[in-house]
């Protein structure tokens, strides 16, 4: 019969072993981070009712979602894990603590035109606190901490979150008389690091409808820059004009006055007027978390407060914040730049148990368990080849550790232990030979898994 041609569908991510070690090791860094600041591991559906999925879509949404039948059922793959966590919330509502904190990382499903770093199935991680009712500021204020832990963790050190506030904008508006085109006039704002201020202003007056004069008060008002000392003392000059604006000033000034007891260093963070993200969506304090030295890659991590995560779903107030990182594109990004650290191990194992005739394997069985009852990931190769081709596998896949076992091993009760990375071989009891690779093991397990170039 005719074979077929195996291929992996565009806009699909399929690695080989190493680089998906380099990817489980981030999706390990980002659950420890999380897990340090109390949130639970959550695991919903891919796939959903087309209904639950689309309560609040439509448009583009509907366009992009992957929609299916099955039988009489209207079934869809989820496009995100914000609509999902929605709906986990509404129906265990009774069984959840509040506030509840929950990460989850899994793979999202999106339609769409697959292009240069842009995948339609791809892995996101969020973190939301949803609150019952009333969420307290100082949760907004903890997120950049989160953000900043985060990506120091993984390696990352020269990036900046960028903050601002929904109400602020909102209220800016309002003064202006220009609510009713609040939402046109922040996409044409968006737009100022790629087409300039001078483009923007454009655009504000002769699709937009702003007069001049209104055009020129919002490009003064986004372009508001300086210390974060700077723009907040700017932003006073128009407080007690519009009650909005001050709440939202209130609050601006609640998560930067947190930061340094949250661990945030100055330099790593920037009240930035132009930052909008989800119109509709979010209702206060809003973030962009941008890499300083590959501005192009754009946002690497997003998010906000919302004031209702399940009005679809449940008449309880369900207020919330986070964020979320689309780890398979910064994943692509980083490999792109040559910035996933070439020395982060990437082996199935430690130690390779290697017995030199048939006489060994028993005790070759006995040294394997031992290794993994300490905790060290140990692979037994029983395969008939020649020696060389055992330790031609053992080095091809970056195991750093191959223990020999022969008859005078076994006799004495040792283990002889090599290590491939400097050829040093000695022969040591089972107790040391443990010991020997623990102290690689914490050697390796400082390793990040980001190096900046």
């Amino acid at each position: 019969m005719a074979k077929l041609k195996p291929r992996t569908l565009s806009g699909f991510m399929e690695l080989l072993p190493a680089p998906q070690q380099q990817m489980e090791r981030m999706m390990e860094t980002l659950r420890r981070t999380y897990a340090l600041y109390g949130f639970t591991p959550l695991d919903t559906p891919a796939v959903e009712a087309a209904e639950v999925l689309l309560a609040k879509g439509g448009g583009e949404t509907e366009k992009q979602i992957y929609r299916f039948q099955k039988g009489d059922s209207d079934l869809a793959l989820r496009f995100d894990l914000t609509v999902p966590l929605a709906k986990y919330v509404a129906l265990n509502y009774g069984q959840l603590s509040f506030p509840f904190r929950r990460y989850q990382i899994g793979k999202v499903y999106r339609g769409e035109r697959a292009q240069r770093g842009r995948f339609r199935e791809f892995y996101q991680a969020d973190i939301d606190v949803i609150g019952d009712g009333t969420l307290d500021i100082v949760n907004e204020a903890e997120i950049p901490a989160i953000i900043y832990q985060t990506f120091t963790s993984l390696g990352l050190h020269r990036f900046q979150i960028r903050v601002n506030n929904r109400k602020i904008l909102n209220g800016f508006y309002a003064m202006l008389g220009l609510s009713d085109r609040a939402g046109a006039i922040m996409r044409t704002v968006d737009k100022l690091e790629k087409i300039g201020p001078d483009k923007v202003r454009a655009v504000l007056t002769e699709e937009d409808g702003l007069d001049a004069g209104q055009a020129d008060a919002v490009l003064a008002f986004t372009q508001i820059q300086g210390s974060n000392d700077a723009v907040l003392a700017a932003l006073e000059e128009y407080r007690g004009k519009d009650v909005l604006f001050d709440q939202g000033l209130e609050e601006l000034r609640t998560v930067t006055r947190y930061l340094a007891a949250f661990g945030v260093p100055q330099s790593h963070f920037a009240v930035d007027l132009t930052i909008a993200r989800g119109l509709d969506y979010y209702t206060g304090t809003v973030y962009e978390t941008t890499m300083l030295d590959h501005p192009e890659v754009g946002s690497i991590c997003s998010g906000g407060r919302y004031d209702n995560l399940a009005e679809y779903y449940t008449d309880k107030a369900l207020p919330g914040v986070g964020i979320s990182i689309g780890l398979t594109r910064l994943f692509y990004v980083l490999n792109e730049q040559k910035m996933l650290n070439p020395a982060l191990p990437t082996a199935p194992a430690d130690v390779l148990v290697l017995p030199m005739s048939p006489e060994e394997l028993d005790y070759a069985i006995s040294a394997a368990t031992r290794l993994r009852a300490a905790g060290i990931r140990t692979q037994l190769y029983c395969e008939q080849k020649k020696f060389k081709a055992k330790i031609s596998y053992a080095a091809k896949l970056g195991i750093p550790f191959v223990l020999f076992l022969g008859g005078s091993e076994r006799e004495a009760g040792t283990f002889s232990l090599k290590d491939l990375r400097t050829g040093e071989q000695s022969t040591l009891s089972p107790d040391e030979t443990v010991a020997a690779v623990r102290a690689y093991l914490a050697e390796s397990a400082a390793i990040a898994p980001v190096v900046e170039r």
